[in-house]
């Protein structure tokens, strides 16, 4: 009997299929199951970016909204599709499971594409065209109008909530952390994960970009809503391929019990033995299809929750696992704060960078590039920094440290954070070239066409996607691996939640910076008239903060210490680098008993 036939090939980490058995490596899981979530994927982004990348323009020519409105409503919005997946992760987490939360989510979703495609199609749920050249000056959209376009919108959100901290997840859930090999495969997922969904993004922000431009919005908004039906299917069709986890019960609850119980016994002395700490057997966790985590200094004061002192209140004491648990969640906030301040400088990229490229010079011949398609550079230049990455770096890297990343996942953010400063830097000097071109041609005022080529913004978006390549993947691998067995989707979440506060933190620093700027009298920084703004200033302004967020970085990841692995498949793949292979760990005996 081969050994795909015997025990060895049944998953150790706990999936199992949707009726709860027990599934085999050579039956499910895998890149066969990741082919239908990655493809699915492909056709999500474009949905997505088909609506986000030229979203700003559709606000300011449409429904006729100024420069900082209309900037603001898409950082807004954008910010809040980033935010809902902690409720995405929640509800996947405690009750519904992931595959579960993200078919109800797809349905919401696409409905959402629905009848925003409506709103952008029937006349009488938008404005009547405007050839004014202030838009201030042109009718705007009713309450109604609104509502429509909005309600479709932010349903969206919904959507997005509960798909996008669960699709990565259950893509990388098809990988088991105690089989060596899978475990390499895994490390490379995530690289390939990016890699694959921005051909979606690109074929957005290149082809629906011209086709709304210059077709029109039906069609442009109609085929990602298209796509999105078939991404669902496809979906859909991988169903008897997936390997599945089973939810654990709310996180948010455990974490609450484990700071409560640790207030609560506040005076209470932590024993010097961890043996002495409550904790269950290691047979119960493996009966569960969960992991047992050993007892850590970092954080010290929340071991108080598992000191035993007679009480079985669960609120009273929590076990060793559950407090290292929480633990692992707390110690990645200072991180998650970190990438704030870059997920601010992406939020750029569809708004005033848009906005720039409309002041110059778009055309080619008689073909004229639209605006939007510029950021067609981020993902291509993405596209190209992963395969380089994954193929060239990796490798190389491997032999110098031994790590079978290469470096670290922190190290990796790093360079990407390095990246920000310079992009923001490159930025300025850019806009200060363009302000003094619209100066010398006397289209200050008037806010007419800079001649200038609108390929002069290229470095900045070329840049962004270099940038992408190490923080971006690094960002979502790191809350994934980090993240408790049990609490992955939340996780996931987390790398989402630092973009979607960064578009908040965008339209935050774009009104007070506007506000500020136009006070006493002054000119103000960012104005309807970008010809007659200052961009160049903010952009520098971007520069320094990305500066000082850096050292902040240095900081918190001299004092970050990284969760210990369920499994011995790190120390397989260090140990074949080396030339030598360590023995299995207890845990991984007990599973396979």
């Amino acid at each position: 009997m081969g050994v795909e036939n015997g025990d060895d090939d049944y998953t150790q980490d706990g999936t199992v299929d949707l009726k709860g058995n027990s599934v085999r490596r050579s039956k499910r899981g895998g890149w066969t199951a990741c082919f239908f979530v990655v493809v699915y994927e492909v056709f999500e982004r474009m949905a997505y970016y088909g609506i986000s990348s030229n979203l700003v323009i559709y606000l300011t020519e449409k429904l006729h909204q100024g420069t900082v409105r209309s900037a603001n409503n898409v950082t807004n919005w954008v910010g809040t599709v980033w935010m809902t997946p902690i409720l995405g992760a929640y509800f996947a987490d405690a009750h519904l499971g992931r595959y579960l939360t993200f078919v109800i989510a797809s349905a919401i979703y696409f409905s959402g594409m629905s009848l925003l495609t409506l709103a952008v199609s029937v006349p009488g749920l938008k404005p009547p065209q405007c050839v004014e050249s202030n838009v201030t000056d042109c009718k705007k959209a009713s309450t109604l109008q609104l509502a429509i376009f909005y309600g479709a919108l932010y349903m969206l959100t919904v959507g997005t909530g509960g798909t996008k901290p669960n699709i990565s997840t259950i893509g990388a859930d098809q990988f088991d952390d105690f089989d060596p090999k899978e475990k390499g495969h895994k490390l490379s997922f995530f690289n390939w994960w990016m890699f694959s969904i921005f051909f979606g993004t690109l074929f957005a922000n290149t082809i629906l970009v011209y086709i709304q431009d210059n077709v029109g919005w039906t069609l442009g908004y109609g085929l990602p809503t298209a796509g999105l039906a078939i991404s669902i299917m496809i979906f859909l069709a991988g169903t008897p391929f997936y390997r599945h986890r089973v939810p654990s019960g709310s996180p948010f609850t455990r974490m609450a019990k484990v700071i409560v119980a640790a207030l609560r016994k506040w005076n209470t002395p932590i024993p010097n033995d961890p043996k002495e700490l409550y904790e269950l057997d290691l047979e119960e966790y493996a009966k569960k299809g969960k992991f047992k985590i050993d007892s850590t200094p970092t954080l010290r004061f929340l071991n108080k929750a598992c000191v035993k002192t007679g009480s079985k209140d669960p609120w009273m004491l929590c076990s060793v696992t559950q407090v290292e648990e929480t633990k692992q969640m707390l110690r990645m906030f200072p991180i998650l704060i970190a990438t704030i301040v870059p997920s601010t400088m992406i939020a750029q990229v569809n708004t005033l960078f848009v906005k720039q490229g409309t002041t110059l010079d778009r055309g080619i011949g008689n073909f004229h590039i639209p605006p939007a398609s510029l950021a067609g550079f981020v993902t291509i230049s993405m596209l190209i920094s992963v395969v380089i990455y994954d193929r060239f770096f990796v490798p190389t890297m491997r032999r110098l440290t031994k790590n079978p990343r290469g470096i670290s996942l922190l190290q990796r953010m790093g360079i990407g954070l390095v990246f920000h400063i310079f992009i923001m830097m490159i930025a300025s000097l850019i806009e200060r070239r363009r302000l003094g071109a619209a100066k010398d041609h006397g289209v200050v005022e008037s806010g007419g066409q800079v001649p200038l080529s609108i390929f002069i913004l290229l470095p900045q978006f070329v840049l962004m996607g270099t940038a992408d390549a190490f923080l971006d993947v690094a960002k979502i691998e790191f809350f994934y691996d980090q993240a408790p067995e049990s609490m992955k989707s939340l996780g996931t979440s987390y790398s989402m939640t630092s973009i979607g506060i960064g578009n908040f933190l965008s339209s935050f620093l774009l009104s007070t910076v506007s506000r500020i700027t136009t006070k006493h009298g002054h000119h103000g920084w960012i104005l309807n008239n970008l010809n007659a703004s200052h961009l160049d200033y903010y952009y520098a302004f971007f520069a320094i903060l990305n500066l000082l967020n850096f050292f902040f970085f240095l900081v918190i990841t001299k004092y970050y210490v990284y969760k210990a692995e369920v499994s011995d498949s790190m120390e397989v793949l260090e140990g074949q680098l080396r030339g030598m292979a360590p023995a299995a760990t207890d845990q991984e005996e007990s599973r396979r008993r």
